[in-house]
Parts: C-alpha cells; sequence; structure tokens
C-alpha cells in the first residue's frame, strides 16, 4: 500500500471544502474539518482498509461555543457517513469532558453510552457520533484513524496470529486483545493507554477487529496507517500468502431460472422480497470451487463488525441436493445457533443467508435493496480473498461463534430493529417496465423506485440507459418485437438482479391518424406488432420468473380506445383491445401461480414521447375541439399525467391490491364515452 497523500491535491481540497458547505462551523475551525475530511476520503479509497461505513477517524479541537466560551471537542465521523465520500459535515462535535468521564464511569450500557454522546454533541443537527467516539477521546494525540485493514486482521485470524503480529510490529503499536466495540471496549483501551505512553508509538492493534493510528498532524496519522498496513501486506508476501487468489473463468452463462429460484427461497426465508447479486468473476468463480470450500468458507467472517450485514456464515451450495433442501438446512443451522446463545431478550433475526457460496457460479450477495446486496457483494469478495490468505498461513480462523453472536445480536442493533417504521411498498422487488424511455413508463420506472423496487427498463431508445431516480436502475436497449432482443433483455434482468416479480407491459406507440379505407398492410402490421404483438413476447419471456416471484403482479398500459375506439386510429384501437383481452386470459392462465395481472387504460396522457403538437392540433380537430379542451376533455375537467398512471400502476402492483386480477382500471377523469 502506497500513501496517497499530496500537498498540492490536499490545498485544493481544503480550499473548496472551506468555500461552501461549511456554515455549521466558525471559520476558525474549517480548515481542521476539511483536513479530517480529505485524509479521510484517503483512507476510504482503499477498499483494503475500509468497507461501506467501515473505519472512523476524528480530531480533537478548542472551539467556541455558543455563549462564546472554548470547548474541548472531539469531532468524530458520523453514523451513516462514508470515509470514502465523508465531508467536513460528516463529523459530529462531541464534548471532550463528558467522553473521558464517561470512560471513568465503572459500567454503561451501549444504548445509555450512545444517548450520552448525543446529549453531549454542541450540534444537535450533527450526525450521530461514533460509537468509538470514547476511545478516541482517550487517545491524547489529535488526529485519530481507525480502519479494519485487511492485511492485518488476516494476520490475526491466522494461526499464531498474534506472534506474527508482534513480530513484525515489535514495539512500534500497542496490542489489545479483542473485546466487542462498545463501551467495554473503550474501559479496556482507557486501561491500556494508561500504561503505555501513545507518543513512544505509532498505532495501535486490537486482535481481530482493526488498526488505529495517530499522529499530531493529518499526514503523519494517515500515513503511519498506510506504513503498518503495506509492513503487514508485505508480510503476506513473505510469507506467499499473497497472490493466492484462484481465478476460474465460469462454464458459461448462470441458469435464470435457478437464479430465479435461489432468490425465491432466500425471500421465502428472509420474509421479505430481496434482491440478489451475482458475482461471476474469476476470482468469485475460483474461490467458490476450491475444494474444501464448504470447511474453509464457514468458519467466520474477516471482522465481528461484518456479521451485522452478512450473518456469521454464508450458504455453501452443493450438487448433492436441490436449492430448497441447502436452504432448509441452512436455517436450521441458524435456528439452532440463536438457540445456543440467545437471552431472553433477544428477537431471532430471519434465517435466511446473505451471501451463498455457488461452485461453478461465483457468490451470490442477498440484501433488502441492491445497495445492501452490493455492500454485502464487496464484503463477501473481500472475505474470499482474506480467507484465502488465512489458509495460506496455516488455516483461517475467526473469533468464536459466541463472539459472533454478541455483535450480531449486539443491543444496538436489536433496537433498530424494533424502530423500524412502514416499509416502502415495493421494497426488495425486482420490476421490469417496457417503453422505459419517456412518458408513462419512465413515470412508472420513478414511481417503482422511490418504493422501493429495483428496476429494469426496456426501450428501443437509447435514452433508457440513462441514469434516474433512485439506485438499483439497469437501463437495457431492446427492441420488444423482436423476440430474440427481449429474450437477451429478460435474462440481463434476471442476472442483475436474480430474479422479476412485477411487470408492466407499457412499450406502445399513438400513430398519426389514418382512416381505415388508407391504411396499408404494413402500417397494420407496425401498430399491431408494437401495441400488441410485443405484450405477449414480453410476458411469455417474463412468466418463468413471474411463477417464481414474490408476490408477482402484472400491468398492461393499454387505453381508452379499446372501451371506446377513435375515428382515424382503427389499427390502434383493435391493438389495445387485443392486449385487454390478451390480459384477460393471462389472469386466467397465471392466476393458479399466483400472479395477478390488471389492466390500466388511460386516456389523454399529454406529457408523454409519443404527442406532438402537429398530433395534438389533428386529434382535437378530430373532436371539434381547442387543444386545451381536448386536454381536459373529461369529466373532472383535469389533464391527466403519466405520474397519475404511475401512481395507478404501483398501487396495483402492491400487495395491498392482492386481491384484485383481471381488473381493468381507466385512468381518464371520466371520459363519457367509457362511462
Amino acid at each position: 500500500m502506497k500513501s496517497r497523500w499530496n500537498d498540492d491535491e490536499a490545498a485544493a481540497f481544503v480550499a473548496r471544502a472551506t468555500a461552501r458547505g461549511m456554515e455549521h462551523v466558525r471559520e476558525s475551525e474549517r480548515e481542521v474539518l476539511a483536513m479530517r475530511a480529505y485524509t479521510s476520503r484517503l483512507l476510504g479509497a482503499e477498499a483494503e482498509l475500509v468497507l461501506h461505513g467501515g473505519g472512523n477517524t476524528s480530531v480533537k479541537q478548542t472551539v467556541l461555543d455558543f455563549l462564546g466560551q472554548a470547548v474541548d471537542v472531539l469531532w468524530i465521523k458520523g453514523s451513516g457517513w462514508d470515509l470514502s465520500t465523508i465531508e467536513p459535515k460528516g463529523f459530529a462535535p462531541v464534548r471532550m469532558g463528558t467522553l473521558r468521564g464517561m470512560a471513568e464511569l465503572d459500567v454503561l450500557s451501549d444504548t445509555d453510552m450512545v444517548r450520552h454522546q448525543r446529549a453531549a454533541m454542541l450540534d444537535p443537527d450533527a450526525p450521530v457520533p461514533s460509537i468509538e467516539a470514547i476511545m478516541h477521546a482517550v487517545i491524547p494525540l489529535p488526529w485519530v484513524d481507525h480502519t479494519h485493514a485487511d492485511a492485518v486482521v488476516t494476520l490475526s485470524n491466522a494461526p499464531h496470529g498474534e506472534d506474527r503480529l508482534r513480530s513484525l510490529y515489535g514495539d512500534r503499536v500497542i496490542f489489545v486483545p479483542y473485546v466487542m466495540p462498545g463501551f467495554d471496549l473503550a474501559k479496556v483501551v482507557r486501561n491500556v493507554l494508561r500504561e503505555h505512553d501513545c507518543r513512544r508509538y505509532e498505532g495501535m492493534v486490537l486482535l481481530h477487529h482493526g488498526v488505529f493510528t495517530w499522529g499530531h498532524t493529518a499526514q503523519q496519522s494517515y500515513e503511519r496507517m498506510v506504513k503498518l498496513v503495506d509492513d503487514a501486506e508485505k508480510c503476506l508476501v513473505r510469507y506467499r500468502a499473497w497472490d493466492v487468489l484462484a481465478k476460474v473463468e465460469a462454464d458459461g452463462p448462470v441458469d435464470t431460472v435457478e437464479l430465479a429460484e435461489l432468490r425465491a427461497l432466500a425471500s421465502r426465508y428472509a420474509g421479505a422480497p430481496m434482491v440478489v447479486r451475482l458475482d461471476a468473476g474469476p476470482e468469485a468463480v475460483g474461490f467458490a470451487g476450491l475444494p474444501g470450500v464448504d470447511g474453509f468458507a464457514t468458519r467466520g467472517p474477516v471482522t465481528p463488525d461484518h456479521v451485522i450485514r452478512t450473518k456469521r456464515l454464508p450458504l455453501v451450495l452443493s450438487a448433492r441436493d436441490d436449492l430448497a433442501t441447502q436452504f432448509e438446512a441452512y436455517a436450521e443451522v441458524y435456528r439452532a445457533y440463536f438457540g445456543r446463545h440467545a437471552g431472553p431478550d433477544d428477537h431471532m433475526l430471519d434465517p435466511a443467508p446473505r451471501w451463498v457460496v455457488w461452485p461453478g457460479r461465483g457468490i451470490v450477495a442477498i440484501g433488502v435493496t441492491v445497495k445492501d446486496a452490493e455492500v454485502v457483494l464487496d464484503i463477501a469478495r473481500q472475505t474470499a480473498a482474506c480467507i484465502q490468505r488465512g489458509e495460506a498461513l496455516g488455516g483461517w480462523s475467526a473469533l468464536s461463534e459466541g463472539e459472533l453472536f454478541k455483535m450480531e445480536y449486539w443491543e444496538l442493533e436489536q433496537r433498530k430493529l424494533r424502530k423500524k417504521g412502514n416499509k416502502p411498498e415495493h421494497l426488495g422487488r425486482v420490476a421490469l417496465v417496457t417503453g422505459a424511455a419517456h412518458g408513462i413508463g419512465r413515470a412508472v420506472v420513478n414511481r417503482l423506485l422511490e418504493s422501493g423496487a429495483a428496476v429494469v427498463g426496456l426501450d428501443r431508445d437509447p435514452a433508457v440507459t440513462q441514469p434516474t431516480v433512485g439506485a438499483g436502475y439497469l437501463g437495457v436497449v431492446c427492441d420488444v418485437t423482436d423476440t430474440r432482443s427481449v429474450d437477451a433483455a429478460v435474462a440481463a434482468a434476471v442476472r442483475a438482479f436474480g430474479g422479476i416479480d412485477l411487470l408492466v407491459s407499457n412499450a406502445g406507440a399513438f400513430p398519426d391518424a389514418t382512416l381505415l379505407d388508407e391504411l396499408s398492410d404494413d402500417a397494420w402490421r407496425d401498430v399491431l406488432g408494437l401495441n400488441l404483438d410485443s405484450h405477449h413476447k414480453v410476458l411469455r419471456a417474463v412468466s418463468p420468473f413471474l411463477v417464481r416471484g414474490v408476490d408477482a403482479s402484472v400491468v398492461f398500459v393499454a387505453s381508452k380506445n379499446a372501451a371506446a375506439p377513435g375515428p382515424g386510429v382503427g389499427a390502434y384501437s383493435v391493438a389495445k383491445a387485443g392486449l385487454t383481452q390478451l390480459a384477460r386470459v393471462a389472469a386466467l392462465e397465471l392466476g393458479e401461480h399466483g400472479v395477478r395481472v390488471n389492466v390500466v387504460h388511460p386516456d389523454a396522457v399529454f406529457d408523454t414521447h409519443l404527442w406532438n403538437t402537429n398530433k395534438l392540433e389533428a386529434r382535437a380537430k378530430a373532436y371539434g375541439q381547442t387543444v386545451e379542451e381536448y386536454k381536459k376533455r373529461n369529466l373532472l375537467k383535469r389533464e391527466v399525467k403519466a405520474r397519475d398512471v404511475a401512481n395507478v400502476v404501483a398501487r396495483l402492483l402492491s400487495p395491498e391490491m392482492g386481491l384484485t386480477t383481471g381488473a381493468q382500471v381507466p385512468v381518464d377523469g371520466g371520459n363519457i364515452r367509457v362511462i
């Protein structure tokens, strides 16, 4: 590992940071906080040091409170901030006197510790301070960095790990035995530091946990961290335990139906829809195919912090049993683990795995959201690398299951679970939306993302690949009138998120007005090909995944023209009537699998890509109206927007409509011809 420190970049970052977004602190404090953010980002840029909120940094400073009185504070990384992207406002100012006073208490629950830390903040609007704030406060030097360095923890988790580390670092660092993070660890560190003068050391190694470094400047603390980690990496090289990662190409593309079955089982045991992310790269496939992987992959995580996201063990699949049998076996092991260690106040978490080792396929990560699954996948990749290096050192080992249980069922985590409010209606579900680049389709995509779904949008317009609101979106360029294009796009959707629960079949186009006796064969076929035939192609491709989905549901976007056709749009009206009949038959055929199928009939939705001034004027003229009258030609005298249609679609897809199938719902403001 090399230092990323750069004087010019540091100066530029500090200048930018102090010029904006720091109105919450006084000018004298801004440069210190900006520098604290700069070196924190340098640490966060190294995946081998911290992952997704792991690790923390701090700086001590004397500031003026709102009364103008001098107060010693600890600026420490706030909860929810990631070191790789942290900004000055991501640090919480906590009174040093309170933190050091808490360190003198004999007993303090972690819940009370967090509460008192919040009460000691100078700024009540700042983020919640790290639970390791007391530890940072009792270290006398001003700048403190803490990471979960892979190389150090790998050495720690191998046979004779402490001896190796002591031989490597000598008297450069202080060693602290493993204690679960929180008040108890803070007490242990406080007692250890009373026996050691920090100024004589570069840092501190917490066995099975991570590394602390400190310094009189931000650069000194940061570069001490880099040097300690670099030394550990070179030690692994000397032991021939560095370049040992297996790399194997997958035999071929994953069986998407089998992947969907895996996701369905994960969702069943989790008690909620889950998103999965598959890594089928050479390193993931190589790790999954290692002889004996079922033994060493199930010894525990790299650091105890990971257990909150990954659980103690992955599920390692084998070819001997079917997926359902293996998921049930994993659940039984988890229930027994809970039974061995649970106290009277512990509430068992779901018994579903959070990552799966799939020989021949790679690594599968499981999460409530795409972001959650990606975090798990990053941790799983890191774990796979550390395990292989640990095995090369003589055998990977981790903390006891009792210690890991304490972390997984930590009172602070249990408290979070009890405080959770209502979940978004489509959280964890996977949706496929056609015609997703513009108009109603794009409005549906945005609405579903806002409600927690992972969404795959299809459209022949490349604009479908452009970013949209929220996370968890994949845009795929696809011609829905072409069977091979549809099949490939659906396979890509399943590979991306593990399955499909929701289908919004929306693709279509409103043609220029042409009377039937002037409509050519080609024009007739083109209109029906897009507005009717394509919907069957998509439904056919998606059906194997819908029947394996979680509370699966389909909405076809038809039109008021199905019930009330208009002159000059005969082919379009026939197509939408046929689409409505297709949906009714689909409801009959898919109902036995629990898949609901409904139809919406929008009318006069003009904020879409399908309409332009010429079309509007032509249609208004056909009805003898002005354009403005034509836009509001309904009983409610209100214009229908794409977002209005999207809201109805989202509700029809919702579990709240779980007993509604075969329905046709108008979204037209009340069309008198339909009524």
